[in-house]
């Protein structure tokens, strides 16, 4: 007895069962109740066994039930002759309506199968549309897609998807022939092979995998074309197809959306660099010029005190530009994607203290102090950039803060995190500026930002340099006046101490 035969006993036997008990309890009856009774039980007994057995196991029990009643209590007993007049048309009865009865469970049997069948169908599809939703790359998904064709048409399946590279991605042993219709297939963009309409004489059926417009791959059944559950397959395994094209077509589009938008982002930076470069850079290199020419046309006539005079401002000035410069380029740096750090683990108050000495060599320097927590945890980042972060918020601090207002550079632990923080006693900044001043060109518009020299790059490049350390910059209104900058970076698990090291 093989699988299939297996499987329809066991589904059967309960029908089995069912007539026997029906005839068990014809027998008990038999001489107790009248003839339309017992033809009444024999009709009970078919109509509850069809809901177990196979539609034709069904007709051929109930005809044979009814020959045997008819052979066991239709008068004259044991014969198949039968009075016309009195029992001809309570048998005909009889079988037309155990007949009926049958097909009627069979054809309900068939369309809940039916309907089985097309959940299981839908489940399937929307599964693989949630799949495919989630995936950056559809085509990782191939065999997912092989295996589920496979699984539905019950067949060898095999795949041939365009990935927009140098060769289409194979998936499945295709012969020559297949690669032949795979790709006749994918060029077309239309179902090769029986129940298409074209090429209808193959014995394998091709399947495009379509997204709007556009034909991405194909997929073959090999040897579908001679199954007879082809035609109500096929629309089922277009959609999976379908499914995996337009995933294939958006993610495409992504890819292309992405390089549209680098190239843009590219665009857009060498036009700030040109621009800053055009505007920003001009004032510094006239004042660098104009003394310099001063001194180099004029130096024997002017006195010690102009000559050190123009010297400070070359030298002032020169500063700046180197200043703009480094912002400027370690924007553009940092706003690439993919950027490295030269990371090493450093100690806080070593870049505040370089930071204090470097402030004190310029103009108002003096009024610059520094405090910071003792045994605070080493750094993990960049000690060009983070010094270059603190010079540009102390040379902000100083430019927009009285003269004579002290302005403070402090490090200190705040749970998980070290906290860098420039504080001054100047204006402070409206709350309507107090995001937008991060923006790169964006420096305010009170009167007293438009007098001092600025690009309106030092503090976008700030931000820039505490995002690439994992960390954030940000400014907080201080409670008596002015404002305080602080870049928070997180605490990363400590090195360890060498031995013999205190």
């Amino acid at each position: 007895m093989d699988e299939s035969s297996s499987s329809t006993w066991r589904r059967s036997w309960p029908g089995i069962a069912i007539w026997a008990a029906g005839w068990a309890a014809l027998l008990l009856l038999d001489g107790r109740v009248d003839l339309a009774n017992q033809a009444l039980v024999l009709v009970a007994t078919a109509a509850l066994a069809t809901l177990w057995l196979p539609g034709w196991a069904s007709a051929l029990a109930a005809l044979a039930g009814v020959a045997a009643f008819n052979w066991s209590f239709v008068p004259p007993r044991y014969s198949f002759s039968v009075d016309v007049e009195q029992h001809a048309l309570l048998l005909a009865t009889l079988l037309v309506v155990v007949w009926t009865v049958a097909a009627l469970v069979t054809r309900q049997r068939r369309l809940a199968l039916a309907a089985a069948r097309d959940a299981r169908r839908e489940a399937r599809l929307r599964t693989w549309g949630d799949a495919l939703r989630d995936a950056s790359d559809p085509a990782v998904h191939a065999g997912t897609l092989q295996s589920m064709l496979a699984e539905a048409a019950s067949v060898p399946v095999a795949l041939l998807i365009d990935t927009a590279q140098a060769d289409p991605l194979q998936v499945g042993t295709p012969d020559a022939d297949q690669r032949a219709g795979l790709e006749l297939c994918l060029r077309e963009g239309r179902p090769l092979g029986p129940g298409s309409g074209r090429y209808e004489e193959q014995p394998d059926v091709y399947l495009p995998l379509r997204g709007r417009g556009h034909t991405l791959g194909a997929a073959v059944l090999q040897g579908q074309g001679r199954g007879a559950r082809s035609e109500l397959l096929l629309p089922h395994l277009q959609a999976l197809c379908d499914q995996m094209g337009q995933a294939l077509l958006r993610a495409q589009g992504e890819r292309e959306a992405q390089r549209l938008s680098d190239a843009a982002h590219d665009q857009a930076t060498r036009s700030a660099l040109l621009a800053a470069i055009a505007h920003d850079h001009r004032t510094p290199l006239a004042t660098i010029l104009g003394a310099a020419s001063s001194l180099a046309e004029q130096g024997e006539r002017l006195d010690a005190a102009q000559r050190r005079r123009l010297a400070h401002g070359i030298v002032d000035e020169a500063g700046r530009l180197a200043r703009l410069t480094d912002n400027t380029l370690q924007l553009a740096r940092l706003d690439a994607p993919g950027v490295q750090l030269g990371c090493d683990w450093e100690s806080a108050e070593e870049l505040v203290g370089a930071a204090l000495q470097r402030a004190r060599r310029r103009d108002g320097g003096q009024r610059l102090k520094a405090w910071v927590e003792p045994a605070l945890p080493l750094l993990w980042c960049d000690a060009l950039l983070l010094s270059q972060l603190l010079d540009n918020l102390v040379d902000n601090a100083l430019k927009y803060s009285p003269a004579d207002a002290p302005v403070e550079i402090t490090a200190r632990r705040q749970g998980e995190e070290v906290v860098l923080a420039v504080r001054d006693r100047g204006e402070g900044v409206p709350p309507a500026w107090r995001e937008r001043i991060f923006e790169v060109f964006r420096r305010g518009e009170a009167p007293a930002v438009a007098d001092r020299p600025g690009a309106g790059v030092g503090l976008a490049v700030s931000r820039a340099i505490a995002r690439a350390h994992g960390g954030t910059l940000r400014l907080r209104a201080r409670s008596h006046g002015g404002s305080a900058f602080e870049c928070v970076l997180p605490v990363r698990p400590q090195p360890a101490v060498p031995q013999g090291a205190t």
